[in-house]
């Protein structure tokens, strides 16, 4: 056969865009197996630095970590050429001594690629141990810290919850219309133990509360010392009742089952941190303040998985982003507070979701 110098230049060229084409599939199989061997290890440990039973915080935030864990690897095909992740949950028990020993051996066992949790005291457990094992990452919730390449942390505005819980206890204190209110215009809050965001966030803007809601109204604070003796919360908060005190917030853990326990006993009221516990003690609990934390900790696992964690930053949701929450509609709330106590509760959180009502830093800001 004759072949022409076209024909020549025709193969030529063919051959050329073979040679290209096999290029560039190539590249993209490598770019695929990078971006597989990138996400061949997503093994997660979700580090409780307590109990999960009984700990509302915890176990939303397990559940948030596995439903998203659960919802990826559903989303996956055998094409994707990517290890489904797993994830691992570790109870680091209540002692508060025990967890960085813990924590470090977690670390240190080179199982795990990030390790997410949930506690105001893990940045600074934490910060140690990215440089013991670079490459480790940390995902921090109920926390802050800004600045470390391999931490990101989510702040909760406790500010508003606290002050929240405390405006709904002012109203409570002296309302005409609920049986166990007494003269005394006297509240509490029994926390497990102090630590900061307790002594500079949480007990500060509950005391403005109670304070904005009803002026001249005292607040008592007592320690149980743990989280779980709910005899000693028990007994705390009975001596709390016959000093006059008439709504008690439990901070507690375990421990605060005992509060709820004497409510039940003596007849006083409980306002309500974290989750809604209006169940706890129907006709008692007053108000429930709610941290959205399975929500945020399903969003924060579906990134880490995605590869979009944000590490060096410090977010601080809230009210107006949906992360912190004051239950309204509720048939116990409803049902176990009068309409005239609800209307100035519920016009105070219209005021910080609107932003009329700026909590923070040590302020209460109506900027209307």
């Amino acid at each position: 056969m004759h072949i022409t110098k076209n024909t020549r230049i025709t193969k030529s060229v063919a051959a050329l865009v073979l040679l290209l084409l096999a290029a560039t599939v190539l590249a993209s199989c490598a770019k695929s197996g990078e971006a597989a061997a990138n996400k061949a290890s997503l093994r997660i440990a979700v580090f409780v630095p307590g109990v999960v039973s009984g700990s509302p915080v915890y176990e939303m935030l397990s559940e948030g970590v596995t439903s998203a864990v659960n919802d990826w690897n559903a989303s996956l095909s055998s094409e994707d050429g990517v290890t489904q992740a797993t994830v691992t949950v570790i109870e680091a028990g209540t002692n508060q001594a025990e967890w960085s020993g813990k924590l470090t051996a977690l670390a240190a066992s080179g199982d795990y690629d990030m390790i997410i949790s949930s506690n105001p005291s893990l940045p600074e457990l934490c910060v140690p141990l990215t440089e013991q094992f670079p490459g480790l990452k940390f995902i921090l919730l109920d926390a802050e810290l800004a600045g470390n390449d391999a931490i990101a942390t989510v702040q909760y505005n406790q500010s508003e919850q606290a002050y929240m819980a405390g405006y709904a206890a002012g109203v409570a204190t002296v309302s005409a219309e609920l049986a166990f209110a007494n003269a005394d215009k006297k509240v509490a809050l029994i926390s497990a133990q102090e630590y900061p965001v307790m002594n500079d966030i949480i007990l500060p803007y509950f005391t403005k509360g109670v304070q904005a809601a009803t002026p001249g109204a005292s607040v008592e604070f007592r320690v149980v010392g743990n989280w779980y003796d709910a005899s000693k919360g028990a007994e705390i908060a009975r001596s709390l009742y016959n000093e006059g005190v008439d709504v008690i917030l439990p901070i507690a853990g375990g421990a605060g089952q005992g509060v709820i326990a004497a409510a039940q006993e003596l007849g006083f009221y409980i306002t309500w941190f974290d989750d809604n516990g209006f169940s706890q003690a129907p006709g008692l609990v007053i108000s429930s303040t709610v941290m959205e934390q399975k929500r945020m900790a399903y969003e924060v696992t579906t990134d880490y998985l995605n590869d979009k964690t944000a590490y060096g930053t410090a977010r601080t949701v809230g009210v107006r982003e949906g992360y912190v929450r004051f239950v309204q509609d509720d048939p116990l709330y409803l049902s176990t507070l009068p309409e005239s106590d609800r209307s100035r509760i519920d016009a105070v959180y219209k005021d910080i979701q609107d932003g009329f009502l700026v909590l923070g830093n040590n302020n209460v800001v109506n900027i209307r």
